[in-house]
């Protein structure tokens, strides 16, 4: 069933992927009307997420910020569907890095570097990152239940030379990377919602308490890793433009989740100044007010 499943979508992402920009975006309206207005896809976990959030804003307000996330939801499946086919120059084009030399900058330190993301504007072509880089590029991914799928998705994100591994994976491999002298820089996307247990960190997201993602943090620490927060923004319809910010060069330095906290807050202004290119079908607030909540 998986692999019949995968033979009959993947001709369509093929198709997709080769189609001019000017056209790939017309469809991506008809997908928006589709998803939107006729299949409703998490309209209510999107409205809840919103509301809980923003509070102050306005059902018109709310209505305006859902409408734009939606158009550009459609825009990022389609744009990871081109990156089957899109070459490294249009890449570059489309996703420009703002501060490359900042990358030189934390090299020449001679050490290791944990990346964190958020689920903001596009991760996904963010895999162009390799070409600005000499350290080996890792990225931290959670494997498809299609094994199809799954080599499809490693496949795409792994044509410019950045290797991906698993959740389960992450610390053995950049532990022996450590040990054998490998320097590497390794992408985390930090904002999903860990599993509840009685460890998990308790921290503030857009206003509310919820439990947070420590592992990039935590590794970065425990192996004495600089820390960087990648801020992607969306330029218009297309491009985007990613910038470095270092968080820690020294993260034994920090207190425990000073660092987690700080990913948050500039995920946070991000959000603020343009919340609808957040993933908001996301239930990341879905743990709050949860059994073993810190006091």
């Amino acid at each position: 069933m998986q692999f019949l499943i995968y033979i009959l979508v993947y001709p369509l992402l093929w198709f997709i992927s080769i189609l001019p920009f000017r056209v790939l975006y017309l469809v991506s309206d008809g997908v928006y009307i589709l998803l939107y207005y006729i299949i409703g896809y998490r309209k209510k976990t999107v409205t809840e997420n919103l509301k809980l959030v923003f509070p102050n804003k306005s059902e018109k307000e709310i209505t305006s910020i859902k409408k734009k996330f939606y158009r550009h939801l459609c825009d990022m499946f389609l744009e990871m569907a081109k990156t089957m086919s899109i070459s490294e120059k249009e890449l570059k084009t489309r996703f420009k890095i703002l501060n490359p030399e900042e990358f030189k900058r934390l090299e020449s330190l001679n050490k290791s570097i944990i990346l964190i993301f958020g689920h903001y504007a596009s991760w996904e072509w963010s895999i162009v990152l390799q070409n600005y880089i000499n350290f080996k590029g890792l990225a931290v991914y959670k494997k498809l239940a299609n094994k199809h799928f799954d080599k499809l998705v490693r496949d795409i994100r792994t044509k410019f030379n950045t290797s991906l591994i698993s959740t389960r994976d992450t610390i053995g491999i950049i532990n022996k990377n450590e040990k054998d002298g490998i320097k590497s820089i390794t992408g985390f996307l930090s904002d999903q919602s860990p599993r509840l247990t009685k460890e998990v960190y308790w921290g503030e997201f857009m206003g509310v308490n919820i439990p947070c993602f420590t592992g990039a943090e935590r590794l970065a620490k425990k192996l004495d890793l600089t820390t960087a927060y990648l801020k992607v923004t969306k330029v218009k319809r297309g491009f985007y433009e990613a910038e470095i910010l270092t968080l820690a060069e020294n993260p034994k330095n920090y207190s425990d989740y000073e660092l987690t906290d700080m990913f948050l807050r500039e995920v946070e202004k991000q959000i603020n100044k343009a919340p609808e290119y957040y993933f908001w079908t996301h239930k990341r607030w879905k743990h709050r007010g949860k059994l073993y909540q810190n006091k």
